[in-house]
């Protein structure tokens, strides 16, 4: 599996960091984890097969990790790279996805489920096993950031896991699901003395990430408060137990 940070950064602008958006390149398909408004175009910097994403998973409903699914969309019923696509497209959440896409839709008659394929919508509940690709098992849990917000951990046919936590609070639920993945990748949006308890701040990253004990880590969504801070440095101060690496755009990470 490859995974790529199309967008390390949050909802401010920044001139490095995009807002959300990773894919996740699989033996059996790929997969959008999150879609923020820049998304669209970082996929199509990347080069990466956009036309033939199989599935797409949100998060949670904040804007900056799904204000650009809508487009997206939109621009696939008329692209030329998609009137001959034939096999589905599908989108995973919480409760509430297909409520806010028919919204979407609404505010100005896009006929966004309209599309030259199948799409298909797929709210999922906490806990529950579902196979998110073929051949990929995924199953998400409730975190606390919104109301609506979940974690997801996903694993392949050959065993290998990931488990992307998006935007959270702290919670050792975090640390339990992700206990000896391949790559943890975890919001860090703050670097210390966070001034809301829905996200997270170094200190708390790093304690669960010695709690989980995964193979690699990678923090992400970070607030330009970071572009003042040496990186490696500060993480290296709580003596890491496994290698834990700075998102940023365009980082591709394979999972072997």
């Amino acid at each position: 599996m490859q995974f790529i940070v199309l967008g390390s950064g949050t909802s401010v602008p920044h001139p490095q960091r995009s807002s959300s958006g990773f894919w996740l390149e699989t033996e059996s398909g790929s997969l959008m984890l999150d879609f923020s408004a820049s998304a669209i175009h970082r996929i199509a910097q990347e080069k990466l097969d956009w036309a033939n994403l199989d599935a797409i998973w949100i998060s949670h409903f904040h804007l900056d990790h799904v204000g650009g699914l809508a487009p997206f969309l939109f621009g696939t019923k008329y692209a030329p790279e998609t009137q001959n696509r034939k096999k589905p497209l599908r989108i995973f959440g919480a409760k509430g996805l297909k409520k806010l896409l028919k919204a979407f839709d609404k505010a100005s008659d896009y006929g966004l489920f309209e599309q030259p394929f199948p799409l298909e919508i797929i709210e999922v509940e906490p806990l529950d096993k579902f196979e998110i690709l073929p051949e990929v098992e995924a199953v998400a849990i409730s975190t606390p950031h919104t109301d609506e917000s979940l974690a997801i951990h996903l694993r392949n046919k050959d065993g290998k896991t990931l488990v992307f936590t998006a935007d959270t609070g702290f919670t050792k639920d975090l640390g339990t699901l992700a206990r000896d993945v391949d790559l943890l990748v975890m919001e860090c949006s703050f670097f210390k003395n966070k001034p809301v308890e829905k996200h997270l701040e170094l200190a708390e990253a790093m304690y669960l990430t010695r709690y989980a004990k995964p193979q690699r880590a990678m923090l992400t969504h970070l607030y330009p408060e970071w572009d003042a801070v040496d990186f490696q440095t500060e993480v290296m101060n709580f003596s890491p137990l496994c290698e834990v690496i700075e998102a940023k755009d365009g980082l591709r990470v394979e999972i072997i």
